[in-house]
């Protein structure tokens, strides 16, 4: 197995790149890591790499995520299909923006009570022990709420979406391949998400319910694409009104069924003469 340190990093730099200063000097001044599929298993002390803003470090065998306390103005990181178990020692991290952890072994998505500009987040196909489902900490989920725009959590076996609820400006779900069976579910996070523009749900039981895309596109109206299908205008007015044509039906049916039942007055004549 191979340690991430300096050494290596230094080997991996481009010569031509590192004009007449020092290693440390050039470690000190660059902002992208490209170290991916190299057999990495641990993460050494990368302090002098403090203006990183870009780490990739997707397809290696990295367990824990540590010694990145520094990386303080790191805004993408990249770890997907690695080893990982758990989300952790991350709280540094305060202005990552994209956090790609998709094919690990994580169970739980926590610590991120400190990204609050994490507006990515990649969790999917999680290596998940027999018949359970990838579970969310409500802090971290609160502390995403106001920024987290793409939600990546596909193939996790997740068989409802409420507690996501609190993502309020949620634009871009991709929650394809687990087992979501419940329309309703779905509708009542379609109310609260009101900027969602995107939302992939192929590989669930849902998908086969009776119209199932017609209740998605009514209940949400910023919905523009579902499923990798677009939603177009002329499709949503046609729903619309086939509904409000079928809410008046009603309504005339119950009024009519009320009026038929309704006590009828009998006068007495012979009182009136």
């Amino acid at each position: 197995m191979v340690r991430l340190t300096l050494e290596l990093i230094a080997k991996s730099l481009s010569q031509k790149n590192r004009r007449d200063e020092s290693l440390a000097q050039h470690l000190r001044r660059i902002t992208h890591l490209k170290l991916s599929n190299k057999n990495i298993d641990n993460i050494d002390d990368l302090s002098l790499c403090k203006n990183l803003n870009v780490l990739y470090l997707y397809d290696n065998q990295i367990r824990q995520i540590h010694n990145l306390d520094f990386a303080t103005n790191l805004r993408h990181l990249y770890l997907q299909n690695n080893c990982i178990t758990r989300m952790e020692n991350l709280t540094s991290l305060i202005k990552l923006e994209k956090l790609y952890l998709g094919g690990n072994y994580i169970t739980v998505v926590e610590g991120l009570e400190n990204l609050e500009e994490l507006r990515e987040l990649h969790v999917e196909s999680q290596q998940l022990p027999l018949g359970e489902k990838l579970l969310f900490d409500p802090r971290s989920l609160h502390s995403l709420a106001k920024a987290l725009s793409v939600l990546n959590i596909s193939n996790n076996n997740i068989d409802e979406l409420s507690e996501l609820a609190v993502l309020e400006n949620l634009s871009h779900l991709i929650a394809v391949d687990n087992q979501l069976h419940r329309v309703k579910d779905v509708e009542f996070v379609l109310s609260v998400w009101t900027k969602l523009i995107k939302i992939e749900l192929n590989g669930n039981p849902i998908c086969h319910k009776p119209k199932y895309r017609d209740r998605l596109i009514l209940q949400s109206k910023s919905l523009e694409s579902l499923d990798g299908k677009e939603i177009k205008e002329m499709e949503r007015q046609f729903l619309m009104n086939w509904k409000a044509s079928r809410e008046a039906r009603k309504k005339n049916r119950v009024e009519s069924s009320t009026n038929e039942h309704a006590p009828h007055s009998h006068f007495d004549n012979s009182v009136m003469g």
